[in-house]
Formats: structure tokens, C-alpha cells, sequence
């Protein structure tokens, strides 16, 4: 299996976007791609462009949201690294086959309509990894 296209993004967990945009905006002067909501995993995310690839902020929308449930216990700061794949559901088949842990056994919806699939953070030595595969439209941008 090929390695990964490039990081994606960083998914960064923050109390409030509005709070945190200003330092990403004005004092690192990165660009504001866009703002939307994923309801699958309660939260609102901001997206800055850096390079070819993108800082992702989470804030919570409810207590319920994993993002709510991680700033609780560890605080803001970065959250998961997100790579681009070509095929989601292959990767994730073939990691399950390897024995590797995983959140997500199937692909789901994602931001910007990219299929998704979380590695278990005990699988990286704590770190938590995103798979995504955006649509072609969105596979540059």
C-alpha cells in the first residue's frame, strides 16, 4: 500500500473559533478558507490554509462532542494529524487486517465532504490520526 498523498490538516481543539481565529489570522497571517459545521461529530471547524495543507480548528457545539470531551480532560491544543488517502475504505480494511486498532472500521462523512476514518490513538503511541478522502472537485484544495 502507497504512503499517504500529504497532511491533509492539523485538527486543533479550541473552546471558542472566535477567539481563537484572531492568532491564526492577524499574528501568523494565515488565510480563513471557510467555517462549517459536522453535526456527526458536534463541532464547528474553521479551516486556514498553510502550504498545501490546512490547520483544522474544532470547537464543541454541545458537552457531548469528542472535541468537548477532549479539551475537558486535556486541555486545548492539537488534537489529531489528518492524512490524504486515495481509498479510505481499502486503508482501513488493510490497517483492521494488520491488526491495528481503529475508531472507525467503515468510512463516515466528514468536513468538506471527505470520507473519513480515525486510527485508535493506542495504534501511534497516543497520537490520534484522521484518513481522509476528499472529492476530486476538493482533492487540491
Amino acid at each position: 500500500m502507497k504512503a499517504p498523498n500529504k497532511i491533509a490538516h492539523i485538527g486543533i481543539a479550541v473552546k471558542s473559533l472566535e477567539q481563537a481565529l484572531p492568532f491564526y489570522t492577524k499574528h501568523l497571517g494565515l488565510t480563513l478558507v471557510g467555517t462549517e459545521e459536522v453535526e456527526s461529530e458536534l463541532v464547528k471547524v474553521a479551516f486556514l490554509q498553510i502550504g498545501e495543507s490546512r490547520i483544522e480548528l474544532l470547537e464543541p457545539l454541545s458537552d457531548q462532542s469528542p472535541i468537548a470531551k477532549f479539551i475537558e480532560k486535556r486541555g486545548e491544543g492539537i488534537h489529531h494529524i489528518a492524512f490524504d488517502v486515495d481509498d479510505v475504505g481499502e486503508r482501513l480494511i488493510h490497517l483492521k487486517e494488520q491488526g491495528v486498532p481503529l475508531i472507525h472500521e467503515q468510512p463516515k462523512e466528514g468536513a468538506h465532504h471527505a470520507q473519513i476514518g480515525f486510527l485508535h490513538p493506542k495504534a501511534a503511541g497516543g497520537v490520534l490520526y484522521e484518513l481522509c478522502q476528499y472529492p476530486q472537485v476538493d482533492h487540491e484544495g
